[in-house]
């Protein structure tokens, strides 16, 4: 096994990818990232190559970039197989491609859902079934999904988003158990509101929905680089459930404590808070 540890990140080329991808090369870690836009991609792998050299990895692990679409198995298989032929593998997957879908439960179309739900929960079955026979043969791994706080409360007109975040916090629950013999860990991150480039992928029925969650995103207390930060501090211990938010773990603590009625007024109070005020 090399001494140098190798991560490989989906969606790595902007936002939450890119800041988790530039922390691990600034630790020295082999770099690997996959994205659909290739431009930002270019820009992201030449500040990872600066990084290698300064750290002195850049002889033996030149940080990769592959265009990938998560829909794709076939795209995401290659990347394996190159990673094994000229890494040996890797030590740690970030699945974290994602997009967003609002909208009200009769407004959103079949063939939207469809969508999210092809990217944000296959697209991370796919990237744990194609990583875990190489996480097997090598007796180690760690496997980090990235969901969301939506995952764990119930936030009103955003079903589709919801549920593939809520999926996908159940399956790295079930991975945790059916991996842990193997010697594979997982992790499952939820983090609240954030400035990241999800709104460039949002799609939604009701344009004031979609800017009320521009302005949340970008008004999060936490930058794209100290949830990184929060995220790669978890991973190290193993941890489970990742909440880079302190908000949002107190309103999950919240629905699992509280009796149903007064967890439900508690979160309506937080929902009526995020609408913007009208001006006088």
């Amino acid at each position: 096994m090399s001494d140098v540890q190798r991560v490989f990140i989906t969606g790595g080329a902007s936002g939450l990818g890119r800041a988790l991808a530039i922390q691990y090369a600034r630790a020295g870690w082999a770099v690997a990232i996959a994205d659909v836009h290739d431009g930002r991609g270019a820009e992201t792998l030449k500040e990872l190559s600066e990084l290698a050299k300064q750290a002195g990895t850049a002889a033996r692990f030149v940080p990769r970039y592959f265009h990938a679409d998560v829909t794709c198995e076939a795209e995401l298989q290659a990347i394996a197989d190159a990673l094994e032929a000229d890494w040996q593998g890797i030590d740690v997957l970030y699945n974290n491609a994602g997009v967003a879908q609002a909208g009200a439960i009769e407004d959103v179309s079949l063939s939207d859902w469809e969508w999210i739900v092809n990217i944000n929960l296959l697209g991370v079955v796919r990237g744990c079934k194609i990583f875990t026979p190489g996480f097997k043969r090598q007796g180690s791994g760690h496997i980090v999904n990235i969901a969301s706080m939506a995952g764990l409360l119930d936030v009103p007109r955003m079903a589709s988003y919801n549920v593939t975040k809520a999926a996908v916090v159940a399956l790295s629950g079930t991975l945790t158990h059916e991996l842990m013999d193997a010697g594979i860990g997982v992790s499952v991150v939820c983090p609240s509101f954030f400035p990241t480039n999800l709104e460039d992928t949002m799609r939604s029925t009701d344009p004031g929905l979609k800017k009320m969650m521009n302005k949340l995103l970008a008004s999060g207390k936490l930058s794209a680089d100290e949830v990184a930060e929060r995220i790669i501090a978890g991973v190290k211990k193993g941890q489970q459930h990742i909440l880079p938010h302190e908000s949002g773990e107190r309103l999950w603590l919240l629905k699992r404590y509280l009796p149903q009625g007064m967890y439900r007024y508690v979160f309506q109070r937080s929902i009526q808070r995020m609408k913007p005020r009208n001006k006088r």
